[in-house]
């Protein structure tokens, strides 16, 4: 067939996923916002005394719908569906997406059924699907990445050979089986690498920029390395569950999370490319990851979707992701930190997300302890998370999402620069 030869180039396809993610969010994206209207699938909104609130009444929620599907349907048409990291992509966004869908569902229904009693609706935070139970699925999907990424013999990293393989690895790190000698050609020259699984991520801006998990455990004495695993699943589940987290407490304005995962997804985008390409890799002086490339390509999706999604999400919003969406958003970027081997770099690139989930800890627990110790509770921001705090100080929220954004790339072109900056 003419042509079909394209889809043998990587780029073509990370183009074609996100032309298709932007095709698929924006044009049946709108078929879904009626279909929400239509069912009356609206948002409810506590009287918060916030400009522009009772606006947003009625306005279609659960639109994390139209983000997944761009998502996944690209991804299923133009990536390897057999490389696991693709398959544990799909998950998160299925699993996370599914627990934000759940919740959503039950508070609509919770609605729904107060309304048709003739009951007036009152949202508190305890409708939807328990605290407890949301946080037990996103440990779920932790602890499952987790022991995929440690113990798959698919997840590796190369090492170059300069005199013999044991000589070239490293500490806690072990050859895949049956593993042989790879030789590359790079710049006219011949290069022995060999594939080892190893435990290890990237500290920004350090010269010896890699860091091997077993070290955390060094300290307990000879034989404490082969516990890694557990110290590594725990640390993967707490990444997921905070970042998802986060990113759910920051979808509080119009185009707010959306955007800001877009930017986020681009520069992890950058990563999984580089990473994923031996060449780069090698002139970037990064580690290469075998198998990562075909990553970008979820990627590509994920950013389009994000971007489509703006198009009825933006200001004034035609329709909000609800859980649905903010969860499935945290869980992906997260992951992808995590496979790239760039987790320590989240504080920097989704600082935002870190910053929203920050003011809420601060202001709970702040409130609690003078209203412990004077009798009543105090604030430290005028409202929780962040973005409500300056919607209170009377900015308009046009511009606190803008100058969020603004933010965002400042945040993730400094992660961009820890490539060549150590």
């Amino acid at each position: 067939m003419p042509g079909s030869g394209l889809f043998q180039f990587l780029t073509f396809r990370i183009a074609m996923a996100i032309l298709f993610s932007l095709l698929i969010t924006t044009i049946y994206g709108k078929k879904i916002i009626l279909f929400l209207q239509k069912k009356q699938i609206g948002e409810s909104v506590r009287e918060l005394g916030l400009e522009g609130q009772t606006q947003k009444k009625g306005t279609p929620t659960m639109g994390g719908i139209i983000i997944i599907l761009g998502i996944l349907i690209p991804t299923l048409l133009f990536a390897n569906l057999d490389k696991v990291y693709i398959r544990l992509m799909i998950l998160c966004t299925v699993w996370l997406g599914a627990i934000g869908f759940l919740d959503d569902y039950i508070k609509i229904r919770s609605k729904q059924k107060a309304l048709a009693n003739g009951e007036t609706y009152k949202k508190k935070d305890s409708d939807g699907l328990a605290g407890v139970s949301k946080i037990i699925g996103q440990l779920g999907l932790g602890l499952i990445i987790g022991a995929t990424l440690y113990f798959s013999n698919a997840v590796t990293v190369e090492r170059e050979v300069i005199t013999d393989v044991k000589s070239s690895l490293q500490q806690g790190e072990k050859l895949v089986k049956n593993q042989d000698i790879v030789i590359k050609k790079i710049d006219g020259v011949d290069r022995k690498f060999v594939r080892v699984k190893t435990p290890i991520t990237t500290i920004p801006f350090v010269k010896n920029h890699e860091f091997n998990y077993s070290k955390l455990i060094s300290w307990m004495g000879a034989g404490a390395e082969k516990y890694t695993w557990i110290v590594y699943i725990l640390i993967v589940t707490f990444i997921i569950v905070a970042v998802s987290n986060g990113a759910n407490m920051t979808d509080g304005l119009d185009g707010l999370a959306a955007g800001t995962s877009a930017l986020i997804g681009a520069a992890i985008g950058i990563f999984v490319y580089v990473s994923g390409n031996y060449k780069m890799a090698d002139y970037l002086d990064i580690m290469y990851i075998p198998n990562l490339g075909e990553l970008s390509i979820f990627v590509g999706a994920f950013v389009g979707a994000c971007v489509g999604f703006l198009w009825y999400n933006a200001f004034p919003a035609q329709v909000f992701m609800g859980d649905t969406g903010s969860l499935a958003l945290g869980g992906i970027i997260a992951s992808l930190a995590i496979i790239v081997r760039k987790e320590l770099l989240i504080p920097i690139f989704c600082g935002i997300f870190l910053v929203e989930n920050l003011s809420v800890m601060i202001q709970v627990g702040y409130f609690k302890y003078t209203k412990k110790k004077y009798g009543e509770g105090r604030r430290v921001f005028l409202m929780s998370p962040l973005h409500h705090h300056y919607q209170k100080k009377g900015f308009h929220e046009n511009k606190i999402v803008i100058r969020f954004w603004i933010v965002t790339v400042l945040l993730v072109v400094a992660s961009i620069a820890t490539l060549k900056i150590r």
